[in-house]
């Protein structure tokens, strides 16, 4: 139960983060482009990679890293979770599952949302 709290807890800040961040970014260049998005992305996988490097070097609990990095950062862009498993296949050597990973990832959520887009203006 204390691992579900703590999940929930950073979940709860970096979903939060992602929101003032993004605010922030459309304040400063406007809805024009989805730069908060795109930012997001790139710093919670920057932060991903630092943190579950970190936590390789130095250890760290498992309670932490659910905080931190299933919590927080999941919370913050599922992106971060999804480079990480990018690179995980990378560094297993299976840079064919990588690539398809990463190619079917972006591709069926894009159709999907598509999908979803096209159900409900039927309904």
């Amino acid at each position: 139960m204390l691992q579900t709290t703590l999940i929930f807890i950073g979940g709860g800040l970096g979903a939060t983060a992602r929101h003032w961040a993004g605010l922030a970014v459309l304040r400063q260049f406007g809805p024009g482009f989805p730069w908060g998005t795109m930012g997001v992305n790139v710093l919670g996988s920057l932060a991903m990679g630092l943190l579950i490097g970190w936590l390789a070097k130095r250890g760290g609990s498992m309670d932490f890293r659910l905080f931190a990095a299933t919590g927080f950062l999941g919370g913050f862009t599922t992106f971060s979770a999804f480079s990480l498993d990018f690179a995980n296949l990378w560094r297993q050597g299976d840079m064919t599952a990588a690539f398809g990973y990463a190619v079917a990832s972006v591709v069926l959520s894009l159709l999907a949302v598509f999908a979803g887009l096209f159900i409900m203006r039927q309904v």
